[in-house]
């Protein structure tokens, strides 16, 4: 074998990494981009129950006088999770998913007191407003466990893609951190209390 033919079989060997190293790279960022797309379904719901959650304090408050505390603690926990889901958006990362999951945890724990609570009140719980309100908040807890399914779903094939060998190689070198999956079940807390009754 001559050195023209040596050269030409390292030149397609390096030409065949390359396009590898490629084809591997453009994976991850398309899964990568399927988890921001995924996420975004997730805030849009979240949003959707961070909007409803003032109306029902306050719709609450005509006749939950002597809960002044809770209803101001469900607004703290409320605007504790909009920071929470506006860094996630900032920079979607493990350690902003934790916060935020942290924060949906925090905010459901107070949901769910505050349905406790609405239970004592049965002119509350007879106010048109508040049923309907009740129901719009069960209806998006709903979509909101889709979502995070849809969530869960691409940021499993994204961490299966980014740890199998070889592409972990690529991985590691070009900074595709794991994505975090959403362990929380606040919304099942919700949805467990908000009982519509007619």
């Amino acid at each position: 074998m001559n050195s023209l033919n040596i050269f030409w079989i390292f030149a397609g060997l390096l030409v065949v990494l390359i396009v590898w190293g490629v084809v591997i790279y453009n994976g991850l960022v398309a899964l990568a981009n399927r988890i921001r797309n995924a996420f975004s379904q997730i805030d849009v719901q979240l949003q959707r129950r961070y909007d409803l959650i003032p109306n029902l304090v306050e719709t609450a408050k005509a006749y939950m006088k002597h809960e002044r505390e809770t209803l101001e603690a469900v607004i703290a926990a409320r605007n504790q999770a909009v920071q929470a889901a506006r860094e996630v958006k900032d920079a979607l990362s493990p350690e902003t998913m934790r916060s935020l999951q942290g924060a949906e945890s925090a905010l459901g724990g107070m949901m769910s007191r505050f349905f406790a609570l609405a239970e004592a009140y049965p002119d509350l719980k007879a106010n048109q407003n508040m049923a309907q309100l009740q129901e719009e908040l069960a209806s998006t807890e709903n979509r909101i466990a889709f979502a995070r399914q849809a969530y869960n779903d691409a940021a499993m094939r994204y961490n299966i893609k980014r740890e199998v060998f070889p592409n972990s190689l690529i991985a590691s070198r070009f900074g595709f951190q794991v994505a975090e999956t959403w362990k929380s079940d606040e919304g099942d807390a919700i949805r467990k209390n908000v009982k519509v009754s007619f």
